[in-house]
């Protein structure tokens, strides 16, 4: 289920239209007091949220839902007319997967939507975990705990950080980052790789010392 969130009326109406004509179920709301309860009642697959909204803002819902342990994994794609690098970034480093500018293109929505419930879908079981120190990694759950504390984690934080753990030493270029952790099919700002994972450093802790810069190189997990 798709839940689109923007409080224009006809923007939500043309969403839904173009995403159920596509096969997917949608559900709206005109603001984030209204969608707040439907994400808790019936967790959505990816959300289109807009940015600027009555009392709560786009940014503070999506602050909300990621740091609560329950809805911090579902999929967000901004959708706003701000389209300054600050404010794409913002989003970004508040959990966001996705940045879609308006006025919008109902053929670059659909083709985002469907990058970003792709690059979320269930994927075969592997290794039950690894473990560095106090990090564990679950594969089949895709969690991360810190000394044996729960660490929400989004799918390409996840992505990044069990690439650097099972390649420990081995450095990895922003191009070979992107290449691995995102779908070609995505487009993607040159900060991302950088904005994900100074996220990353900081979810880890004390750990996040151990994904070093390499200038002019990329990054690497040096055990």
């Amino acid at each position: 289920m798709v839940l689109i969130v923007d409080d224009e009326q006809d923007i939500c109406e043309i969403l839904k239209y173009n995403l159920e004509r596509e096969g997917y179920e949608v559900m709206t709301a005109n603001s984030a007091e209204e969608a707040m309860p439907l994400v808790r009642q019936s967790l959505p697959e990816l959300i289109l949220l807009d940015v600027m909204m009555g009392e709560m803002s786009g940014f503070e819902m999506a602050r909300r839902l990621k740091s609560q342990p329950e809805t911090s994994g579902v999929p967000i794609i901004f959708i706003t007319a701000m389209d300054s690098e600050e404010d794409t970034v913002k989003g970004l480093d508040l959990g966001g997967d996705d940045y879609i500018a308006k006025p919008l293109s109902m053929r670059e929505v659909k083709a985002r939507v469907k990058a970003v419930l792709r690059r979320n879908q269930v994927q075969p079981k592997e290794a039950s975990s690894f473990t560095y120190q106090g990090i564990v990694l679950t594969s089949s759950s895709k969690t991360l705990s810190i000394d044996g504390q729960s660490v929400p984690i989004t799918k390409i934080e996840y992505e990044l950080l069990s690439l650097l753990l099972n390649n420990g030493g081995r450095v990895f270029s922003r191009d070979e980052l992107l290449q691995h952790c995102w779908p070609c099919d995505t487009y993607v700002l040159d900060r991302t790789v950088d904005v994900n994972i100074t996220r990353l450093r900081k979810k880890l802790g004390s750990y996040g010392r151990h994904i070093k810069t390499k200038f002019g190189f990329g990054y690497m997990f040096e055990p």
